[in-house]
């Protein structure tokens, strides 16, 4: 006994018509306008994967370059001077479970000026000690030596790789750092001036930091700005994602006399233009698949107009109008499901292989999607998540399913007498 043998009728007779519907000679145009349904829900659904795991890569490969140069979740002083005693408020976090690693920090939006050149940066005093335990682009300074360069009372300075290009200096140049809020002197208003020497530059493929953002000790940061310790605290965590939930875990544990921001709040309006695309191109590619599916509404009117004797013959051997109704919905909703599979795996597929079916392309061409030279990122990254697999593979089987109810109608309403008149 076969397997559809033992479904009900309606589940037989429907997956017996999309079969036949493929093979038989007579119905060849109708095999056909089914056979383009199936393979358009197959390359809608397989769009929509791969353009959503492209996007997922792109923003996974951004986050990690980006956190490469920050901290996870940053203390702050909530009137903007040095916090009192930093040292107990880093034993603090570090006794949530989720906090791997605290340092001290100053960061201050300042000047930076070599000759006739001068930009704008944020100057951030660390401690060579803690900082390779918090942030990645720290701990490879460390492994170079770079950040071990930086002590006390040398006046030394790392600068961003695009920064030091656009002041035109090298390890060993003298810059000048300009302080914000100048000196008061019998002459008026003059502003706080030093001089420091380049020891290193670094490079994290983001161009905000690399083009803005410059490592002092700290000690040094205190001395010019006056301070009279670490403005804040810099923490790493296990788990980046928990960032906002650990936030909103500190903010209550420290009480309002302390700032808490994690990195999705320091980056809201990036993260928040991000999503909005990535969401708009859902909407715009799941239209694909809507067309593709209701394709479908086209096929089964032309399948029921050419099965309305047989439609009949079942109504006089008395099958009520809901079973004829289930045959033709099971006929489309075979096509959903087919096409939906196929495209799930060729999306799957291709997503995953990606970063070899690109430059394949690209050799073959003889361009460059991606050039070094213009983006951050030069290979093409993706990041298949099950978060959007399983909504768009329910959205498409929805789809198909909705798309069978009228022509399934129609069947159900076949007149068997009209039907047999001329038969």
């Amino acid at each position: 006994m076969s397997f559809s043998s033992m479904l009900p009728y309606e589940w037989q007779i429907g997956w017996r018509y999309t079969r036949a519907g493929r093979a038989g000679r007579r119905n060849g145009f109708i095999s056909f306008i089914s056979f383009v349904s199936v393979i358009g829900i197959a390359l809608g659904v397989a769009a929509l994967i791969i353009v959503l795991s492209v996007m997922n890569g792109f923003q996974k490969e951004v986050r990690d370059r980006m956190l490469s140069a920050i901290p996870h979740v940053e203390l702050l002083s909530a009137d903007g001077a040095a916090l009192p005693d930093w040292q107990a408020l880093a034993s603090q976090a570090r006794g949530l479970p989720q906090v791997q690693a605290a340092a001290p920090f100053i960061a201050v939006q300042s000047l930076l000026a070599r000759g006739e050149d001068m930009r704008g940066v944020v100057v951030r005093g660390v401690s060579p000690a803690a900082e390779g335990d918090v942030t990645e682009l720290a701990s490879q300074l460390k492994r170079d030596g770079v950040l071990d360069a930086l002590q006390p009372g040398a006046w030394r300075i790392v600068l961003g790789a695009e920064l030091a290009r656009a002041l035109g200096v090298r390890v060993g140049d003298p810059v000048t750092l300009i302080a914000p809020g100048g000196q008061v002197t019998p002459a008026g208003v003059s502003p706080r001036l030093k001089q420091f020497t380049v020891v290193g530059t670094f490079n994290v493929g983001h161009f905000e930091y690399d083009s803005g953002l410059a490592l002092v000790h700290l000690d040094d940061a205190a001395r010019l700005y006056r301070l009279e310790g670490p403005s804040g605290v810099q923490l790493r965590l296990a788990d980046v994602q928990q960032a906002r939930a650990v936030g909103q875990q500190l903010s209550s544990l420290l009480g309002p006399q302390v700032i808490v921001r994690d990195w999705t709040r320091s980056n809201a309006a990036w993260f928040d233009a991000v999503q909005i695309e990535k969401r708009m191109m859902g909407i715009i590619l799941t239209l694909i698949v809507a067309v593709a599916a209701f394709n479908l509404v086209s096929t089964l009117v032309m399948t029921v107009t050419d099965k309305r004797a047989d439609i009949a013959i079942l109504r006089t051997l008395g099958a009520s109008p809901r079973s004829v109704m289930g045959i033709f919905v099971v006929q489309g909703s075979a096509s959903g499901v087919i096409g939906t599979l196929a495209g799930v795996s060729l999306g799957l597929l291709v997503a995953f292989n990606v970063d070899v079916i690109v430059p394949a392309i690209e050799r073959l061409l003889g361009v460059a999607f991606l050039p070094g030279s213009i983006y951050l990122i030069s290979r093409m990254p993706s990041d298949p998540q099950w978060g959007d697999i399983v909504p768009i593979s329910v959205i498409s089987l929805l789809l198909a399913f909705l798309a069978t109810l009228y022509p399934s109608w129609r069947a159900s309403r076949v007149n068997p007498a009209e039907a047999l008149r001329y038969e």
